[in-house]
C-alpha cells in the first residue's frame, strides 16, 4: 500500500482580515478611489487609509496592485 502526500502550499496562510477590512479591499480593487470607498462605507478617507495600511502591514503589500491580486484571489 502505498501512500500520496499532497504537495506542501509554497504560500504562508493569509492572516485573517476584519470584515471591515475585506469590505474596503474589495471596493479598492474594484477600482474605486479612497474617497468613494468611504462614502460608501459611511467613513472618512483617513478611516479607509488606515484599514488599507493596516492589510499591507499583515500581508506585506507595498501597491494597489498587489492588493486588487489578493482580493481576486481571495473572491472578492
Amino acid at each position: 500500500m502505498s501512500a500520496t502526500l499532497a504537495p506542501a502550499s509554497t504560500e504562508a496562510p493569509t492572516p485573517a482580515l476584519a470584515p471591515r477590512e475585506r469590505e474596503t479591499l474589495r471596493h479598492i480593487a474594484a477600482g474605486r478611489t479612497y474617497l468613494q470607498t468611504a462614502r460608501h462605507m459611511g467613513l472618512s478617507a483617513h478611516t479607509v487609509d488606515a484599514y488599507l495600511r493596516r492589510i499591507r502591514a499583515k500581508l506585506d503589500i507595498t501597491s494597489t496592485a498587489e492588493l486588487t491580486r489578493l482580493a481576486i484571489s481571495l473572491g472578492l
